[in-house]
């Protein structure tokens, strides 16, 4: 099988006639899709406290969930190890059936994990044999194979802070952070590239999209709202209130700041649901400063991030008053996820459109 390296080797200094960039921005936006849906399974994994079900980590014969009564409860018997178990399961404990219901949902997490890089590696190896993909996009394809594997090595790196020989009941809220930002980074880059792919078929001589510092700022803004969001979803943190817009009656929450600065800013529940809630009018004005800048050169891109920000912040709201319902709070992550890649779209409009500006400005007498 080729590896990515030699897809990087193979595509480069291709014939311009022979790339299919309009067929492989369809391909990225479909993997795209994808990344969006394993968002929501994901958030629904932690939602129902099913990430540390599976305690073992099989590439292979993993895909198969237990098919007889005897290898459930072999499962069963390994979870029934776990911290999370021995500490939060009660007196009653949990029975088989249970067990069969968070076992599902973080089997098709991982399963979906593993679509997604056939997905993406077996239709990138096709291409590159066709030479179909233009000059210079091997290597950004190849980096994001190499983000797709990361995830899945994060991901196990992510369960294991909870199994084994530790008293966390829950998985590393760090680690889990890294492991969603680092699936709305290649989220990003998929709808990224795919723009950049379709200005190509549209335009042989088309250039790729500049990141403007604007933009850039924009993102910065967003990342750390979405950074927010995992620690609270990590930690819990979502429990800590239940009313909007005070916190338990009181506009700043009581928070301890007796463990320090940096521990109480990175641990504390009540703090760090604060902090989210109120970053997100950050991240609000960011964003309608963005949708405002391409509002003419790209209608869609603006109403698109105005939408996916409002319902998110309406959920987000809707999450909280709820007691953290599931699926509200599996919704609001859904639309993170597409809030994430309305934006990236909007940033890579302005950037393209400020592109044009100069070339035009240039070429003017």
């Amino acid at each position: 099988m080729a590896t990515s390296a030699s897809v990087s080797n193979r595509v480069a200094g291709q014939p311009a006639t022979r790339a299919r960039p309009l067929a492989l921005a369809r391909w990225l936006e479909f993997v795209a899709a994808l990344v969006v849906l394993i968002v929501l399974v994901g958030g629904i994994t932690r939602l129902t406290e099913s990430g540390l079900s599976i305690t073992e980590w099989n590439v292979v014969s993993g895909i198969l969930p237990p098919l007889t009564e005897a290898a459930w409860q072999a499962e069963f018997a390994k979870y029934q190890l776990t911290a999370e178990y021995r500490i939060e399961s009660g007196p009653a404990g949990m029975d088989l059936a249970a067990f069969k219901f968070i076992f599902f949902w973080e089997w098709f997490h991982r399963i979906l994990g593993r679509v997604i890089g056939l997905a993406f590696l077996l239709p990138m190896i096709v291409f590159a044999l066709r030479r179909a993909i233009p000059a210079g996009y091997g290597i950004r394809l190849s980096a994001m194979f190499g983000l797709i594997l990361g995830q899945g090595a994060l991901g196990w790196y992510m369960v294991s802070s909870g199994v084994g020989e530790t008293d966390l009941t829950d998985v590393s809220h760090f680690r889990l952070s890294a492991h969603l930002l680092t699936a709305l980074f290649l989220l990003a880059g998929l709808v990224w590239t795919a723009r950049d792919l379709r200005k190509l078929a549209r335009d042989p001589a088309a250039t790729p999209a500049r990141l403007k510092m604007g933009a850039g700022v924009v993102a910065i803004v967003l990342f750390v709202q979405l950074l927010l969001g995992a620690w609270v979803a990590g930690l819990n943190a979502g429990h800590a209130a239940y009313d909007w817009p005070l916190m338990n009656g009181r506009l700043v929450p009581e928070v301890d700041w007796s463990q320090g600065i940096v521990w109480t800013l990175t641990h504390d529940p009540f703090l760090l649901q604060f902090l989210h809630r109120w970053w997100a009018w950050v991240a609000v004005a960011a964003l309608v400063w963005l949708a405002r800048q391409v509002r003419k050169t790209d209608r869609f891109a603006s109403v698109a991030v105005h939408s996916a920000f409002g319902v998110m912040v309406l959920l987000g709201i809707a999450t909280v008053m709820s007691g953290v319902s599931l699926w509200i709070a599996a919704a609001h992550q859904l639309v993170g996820a597409l809030t994430v890649a309305a934006t990236v779209w909007a940033m890579h409009s302005y950037g393209h459109s400020y592109g044009l500006a100069r070339q035009q400005a240039q070429a003017a007498p």
